[in-house]
Order: C-alpha cells, then sequence, then structure tokens
C-alpha cells in the first residue's frame, strides 16, 4: 500500500481514499480498472499522484464502491467551479487547468482563449437559433477561460494559427484591428508563444479540424477535438500519438514566432 496523506491535498485525499476503497473491495487495481473501464496502469498512476482523475472516473468510482458522491466530492474540491460553458466543453476547461502545457491548433478561428469579447460575441451571435441571452452567458464563459494565465502555475501555451484566420473578416476592420492586438499583446506572456502558417504552408496536415493536445510533466495524455454538432475530449492513446505527429507537423511549416508576430502587426496596420 503506497503510503499517502489524505491532508496535503484534495488530490492526495482523492488518492488515498481510492486505495483505501480499492483494498476494502479486495480488488487489484487491474480489476478495479476492467470495473470502471480504465486501465489498471491507470488506477496506479492516480494511487500514486502520478494523473489527475477527470470528472467520468470520479464518477465510476463512486458507482463502482456503492458510493452516492465521495469521489465526485473529492474531485471537485481542489478546482475552482468551471466557467459557463456549454456541457460537452465542460470536462475539458478542467483539463487546461490540470495541464502544465497545452499545443493548440486553430485553420478557421483565433483560439477561444485569446479571442476578444467582440470577436468571441460575433463568432457566437452567427449560429442559426442562438438567443441574446445565450451569445452573452457564451462569451462571458470564453472571457473566463483567459483566468487561465492568471492562475498561480499557468500551462505553458504554444498557439499554432492559419494565415487565413488573420485576413477572416470577422465583425469588419475595428474587431479584426482589436483582435490582431490583442493576440500581439498576448504573446509577450512569458508562457504564450504564437506562431503563424503561412498560405505558402498550402495543403498543411491540420486543416481538416482544430484540435489542442494537453501535457503533463512533457507527456501528451488528453486532446480536444473541433467537430460539429460538438467537440469532443479523447484519451485514447492512438488518437493522442495520432495528433502529435500532425502538429510537429503543422508546427514544421509554421513561421517562428518573430516572424509570426510581424506577420500579425502587418495585417493589424491593414485593418482600419
Amino acid at each position: 500500500m503506497t503510503k499517502i496523506d489524505p491532508e496535503d491535498s484534495a488530490r492526495a485525499r482523492f488518492a488515498y481514499e481510492l486505495q483505501r476503497h480499492r483494498l476494502l473491495a479486495k480488488l487489484t487495481q487491474g480489476q478495479l480498472g476492467r470495473r470502471i473501464g480504465f486501465s489498471g496502469s491507470l488506477i496506479g498512476a492516480v494511487e500514486n499522484l502520478k494523473r489527475t482523475p477527470s470528472d467520468d472516473f470520479a464518477r465510476r468510482c463512486d458507482r463502482a464502491f456503492g458510493l452516492e458522491s465521495l469521489f465526485t466530492t473529492l474531485h471537485l474540491e481542489g478546482w475552482p467551479p468551471p466557467p459557463p460553458v456549454p456541457e460537452h466543453f465542460r470536462n475539458w476547461t478542467l483539463e487546461e487547468r490540470r495541464a502544465s502545457a497545452l499545443q493548440v491548433w486553430d485553420p478557421l478561428l483565433v483560439p477561444g482563449m485569446f479571442q476578444t469579447e467582440a470577436y468571441a460575441r460575433r463568432v457566437f451571435e452567427r449560429a442559426p437559433g442562438i438567443t441574446a441571452e445565450e451569445v452573452e452567458e457564451r462569451v462571458y464563459g470564453r472571457m473566463q477561460r483567459k483566468n487561465l494565465l492568471c492562475q498561480e502555475n499557468p500551462p505553458a501555451i504554444l498557439s499554432i494559427i492559419d494565415e487565413g484566420v488573420l485576413r477572416r473578416p470577422i465583425g469588419g476592420p475595428r474587431v479584426m484591428r482589436e483582435q490582431l492586438e490583442y493576440l500581439l499583446e498576448i504573446s509577450r506572456h512569458p508562457k504564450v508563444t504564437i506562431q503563424i502558417v503561412p498560405f505558402e504552408a498550402e495543403a498543411t496536415p491540420g486543416l481538416l479540424a482544430a484540435f489542442v493536445i494537453a501535457e503533463q510533466r512533457g507527456a501528451p495524455y488528453t486532446v480536444y477535438v473541433d467537430s460539429i454538432p460538438e467537440g469532443r475530449t479523447v484519451t485514447d492513446r492512438c488518437v493522442i500519438a495520432l495528433l502529435t505527429a500532425r502538429y510537429d507537423a503543422i508546427r514544421a511549416e509554421a513561421l517562428p514566432q518573430s516572424l509570426s508576430l510581424k506577420l500579425i502587426k502587418e495585417l493589424a496596420d491593414k485593418w482600419i
């Protein structure tokens, strides 16, 4: 039995209770993993504080041990409530805060956490059937995600954006100029790197969808893939490996940061 001090943190308490309930149920890590649909190695990683459990993991533990909400409550204790975002995106907002690094690719829009309020509002208000109240709620949720860079130990964010995003007139010239100027401003944050894939790259291997790779201690562990009607969070290792390779290929086509910022500045000056 691994010695864990449950008073160290909410995460340590979760690991302690997971190990305690597993041993009381006389289950190996592999047996518990099969019961809740995760690998035994993941059970071990959570018990040894090497992996942070997801919402789904916590819920399945509660069901497996016949508990009302012990693990669900412990899982939420160490984190502030997620911003008001669509249900399918809430798990990902937690992953963003747990990650030590995020690798972002977007061929169509400025990444959500780098959007200005006016830009985000224009994106949301074009959705068919959306109400004015829903637009404002989603804009607020998107602006709240920016607090990620204000937390005590924010993740490093490498954002790669297609050049076409900088030229698409979302909201008109004034909105676009403000948006590109904000990209220049946020790029000065010590944890942010922004690179642009130029038009000359032609059919770069990422034009089909936006995605984000979350890392902990240098190892990718989950991804978010944009799709219609809803994006999804994926933990399958084969998918993660595939998208990591694709991200590396996209980055190989991108301009260095200095040239990327120069291009953003040039295009911002044209939006008048």
